[in-house]
């Protein structure tokens, strides 16, 4: 899919209609706060962060628009990127802090969620892709973390101190990256706040150059869930929800049985659909876009 051709086809109204801005939040406000500002800035319906950063952690903060939100579930689960400070409570060498990251801290780990989280507290597995000690000043320590999404970086690094038998404590986080979304992408860089409402405001004034740059047409979801095309034939059918049948295809697919996809007519997205390779039928819907009325 080529996200940028499908983007200036678009009208503005159009991509703020389905479309994803990739805000760099700042420390203080909530995640939710954010996106509640951006919804009431640009006057949309809804809008949905994809995936919670605590108040005083700053970065990659992907926002949804109206219809965008319904690909919220589909991006949650991504992986992501941190850099953070850690202070150790006690002087140990990078060595030692290394190798208990190497046995203890890479790889499947269990982890208890911190009591003020709002989910369930029970161990759960998450997975630590790297763990990288980058620098280190006396006690404090500047990491790099790449995980799960819904990992606790904060007890993470007290889980580490414990296990060191020293203690630490984070001081400074920042999400570097959230799934595909980067901060410093090349096309889709985030964007603080001070310049989304400048964006917003030009905006206001007539001009929308601006504020199209930030905006990532839904689309994008194709770079995670990977596109099938479908021919026109039974376009109205497959917009009620009606499964997709094997003749629908433009080409013959591969994909096993469970596979969530991304379905396509030329550049026009269609839904969200789980392969399911039943008989005559390859896919049906998790959601549907429909046309919308007036």
């Amino acid at each position: 899919m080529n996200i940028e051709k499908i983007k200036k086809q678009k009208s503005i109204q159009e991509l703020l209609e389905f479309g994803i801005i990739n805000i760099d939040k700042s420390s203080g406000p909530t995640s939710f706060n954010v996106s509640e500002f951006v919804k009431k800035r640009l006057k949309l319906r809804k809008t949905s962060h994809l995936g919670t950063l605590d108040p005083k952690v700053t970065g990659v903060l992907p926002v949804a628009l109206n219809r965008g939100c319904k690909l919220t579930g589909y991006f949650l689960g991504e992986d992501k990127e941190y850099v953070g400070i850690m202070r150790i409570h006690e002087e140990v060498s990078l060595e030692k802090i290394n190798k208990v990251i190497k046995e203890k801290f890479l790889g499947t780990i269990s982890q208890l969620p911190p009591v003020k989280s709002r989910v369930k507290r029970e161990e759960r597995e998450r997975e630590i892709i790297s763990f990288v000690l980058l620098e280190k000043n006396g006690k404090d320590i500047l990491f790099q973390v790449a995980c799960q999404g819904g990992t606790y970086i904060r007890k993470l690094v007290d889980d580490l101190g414990k296990e060191l038998g020293i203690g630490a404590h984070m001081l400074e986080l920042r999400r570097v990256r959230a799934g595909i979304f980067k901060e410093d992408d090349s096309i889709y860089p985030t964007i603080n706040l001070y310049d989304f409402e400048k964006a917003v405001e030009e905006y206001e004034k007539g001009n929308e150059e601006l504020l199209r740059k930030i905006i990532i047409p839904g689309e994008i979801v194709s770079e995670v869930y990977p596109p099938v095309f479908i021919k026109a034939d039974n376009i109205k059918n497959i917009l009620t929800g009606k499964p997709i049948a094997v003749q629908d295809l433009v080409d013959e697919q591969k994909y096993e049985k469970g596979k969530i996809i991304s379905i396509f007519l030329d550049a026009r997205f269609i839904g969200m659909y789980k392969v399911t390779n039943e008989l005559g039928t390859f896919a049906r819907s998790e959601f549907v876009m429909q046309p919308l009325k007036g």
